[in-house]
């Protein structure tokens, strides 16, 4: 029996103990936020521990879990060692965005129907990224299949679970690697079936505060007018939206820097002027933008906005700067192995892609590890409903994407 065939009996044979971890997952809540995931690790790391793996529980301090935003979290580690060789991590984050409204699915129920690609289950986070919880445990199981039955891999593989990829991934992936917990080779991050990702957008979030004076609304002209200057300078910041519809990014799958102004708040009432103005705005930076440039050149475009209406004070602070993520020399191995495995498993060719959406994976990629993102899941985030309503996942893409991230991991661990 060849490699790949002993890897796919055994993902047939465990897919009934993967579906029960990724149920216990999706019927989990991990919101973020709030952000109060330590009992999601808890559940997650029982269910391992029934799969026999040896789960390493790291609590992050609650200092740093406050500071990120969040209530608690435990990032989680499984590490199998195979023999002398690179160390890939797999890398899958348990919290998710709330589940909002329009679900005619328990969003919590794991609810499984027949659907016309095969059976599906519905659930906030089943698709991003419970579903890789599965997927690389399942593909870990293979792999100790493989050992067991005498062929040699050279190597080391660990499980990263992490539980802050909604607030930025700094008490997650970061974390581990500031702390040394982990030093890997290579990373695979969660991902879709059809496709490899090896770049994606960076993020940057400002939240900028316009400070006026108060004063009676039939009296404007005494006190300074917050919105006023809130207003210009939003005026300034969708005119560069327009604008940067004309820079096209190189990347497949990726098109445009985007700017989106998403939260606004201020005021006293209607009869007063407004003292007080505070917006915060969505900058999406594409693989070819510098991040620190990207930042000089709104902060100056804020500031000389704010000029016309003159005497309120502005304040610019930065909430969020995630880098894009561009492919590193060593990241083809990755991408070469997952493609051919998955072309084998799905019967298709399967690209190299971005997307323009920020991960994760900018961490491991910062350190100077070759990532690329793959798991379970259809060809896009839109055609899964990651972060909507009736978030679902095809049962054969988990089954095949697990067959996909073993295969190639194997080959990747040959001597």
């Amino acid at each position: 029996m060849s490699i790949t065939d002993m890897i796919d009996a055994s993902v047939e044979r465990e897919f009934p103990r993967l579906l029960a971890l990724l149920t216990a997952l999706v019927r989990t809540p991990s919101d973020n936020p709030p952000g109060d995931c330590a009992t999601h690790a808890e559940i997650a790391c029982r269910e391992l521990s029934q799969l026999d793996f040896v789960v390493e529980r790291h609590a992050v301090p609650s200092a740093a879990v406050h500071a990120s935003g969040m209530i608690s979290a435990t990032n989680l580690i499984v590490r199998r060692k195979f023999g002398e060789g690179p160390t890939i991590a797999l890398n899958a984050h348990g919290d998710v965005v709330p589940p909002g409204l329009g679900w005619t699915h328990d969003p919590y129920g794991a609810q499984v129907e027949e659907g016309p690609q095969g059976p599906t289950m519905y659930g906030r986070g089943v698709a991003v990224s419970k579903s890789d919880f599965a997927t690389y445990a399942g593909a870990l199981l293979a792999l100790d299949a493989v050992a067991a039955a005498g062929e040699t891999l050279a190597g080391t593989v660990e499980l990263h679970f992490t539980y802050d990829e909604e607030t930025g991934g700094t008490i997650g992936p970061q974390w581990i690697l500031e702390h040394g917990l982990s030093k890997p080779d290579f990373a695979i991050c969660a991902g879709f079936s059809y496709g490899v990702v090896t770049a994606h957008n960076g993020c940057l979030h400002l939240e900028v505060t316009v400070t006026g004076k108060q004063a009676h609304a039939a009296m404007p002209e005494t006190g300074i007018d917050a919105l006023e200057t809130a207003t210009a300078i939003m005026a300034a910041l969708y005119e560069k939206r327009r604008q940067l519809s004309n820079t096209r990014s190189g990347v497949a799958g990726i098109v445009s820097p985007t700017l989106n102004i998403g939260l606004i708040s201020g005021g006293i009432n209607t009869n007063v002027v407004p003292d007080r103005v505070t917006f915060r705005l969505d900058r999406r930076i594409i693989p070819e933008e510098n991040p620190s440039e990207v930042e000089d050149e709104l902060r100056a475009l804020i500031v000389d906005a704010s000029r016309a209406p003159s005497g309120a004070q502005i304040d610019v602070r930065r909430i969020l700067l995630a880098t894009p993520l561009a492919p590193l020399a060593g990241g083809e191995k990755l991408s070469a192995a997952l493609r051919r495995q998955a072309a084998r498993v799905f019967a298709t060719e399967i690209p190299e892609q971005g997307v323009p959406i920020y991960t994760d994976a900018r961490h491991y990629a910062a350190r100077g590890i070759p990532t690329v993102l793959y798991g379970a899941g259809p060809r896009t985030l839109l055609e899964a409903n990651g972060h909507n309503a009736e978030e679902n996942l095809r049962l054969d893409d988990l089954k095949g994407a697990t067959k996909v991230v073993a295969a190639a991991l194997a080959e990747l661990l040959r001597p």
